[in-house]
């Protein structure tokens, strides 16, 4: 089982930098693809990727 949990809180940051009020953690696994899952981890490993 993968960890999600980095892609949520890129999705987290993303949804308060919108203005939008992001799903809790069990509504956001429960509800995204599993390709949408995947592209947020992307976005999340490269966000950390890039910062050190």
């Amino acid at each position: 089982m993968k960890d999600y949990q980095k892609g949520y809180e890129y999705y987290k940051n993303a949804c308060t930098k919108h203005g939008i009020k992001p799903l809790n953690f069990h509504y956001y696994m429960l509800t995204l693809s599993e390709e949408q899952l995947a592209r947020y981890n992307q976005q999340a490993h490269k966000k950390i990727s890039t910062a050190t």
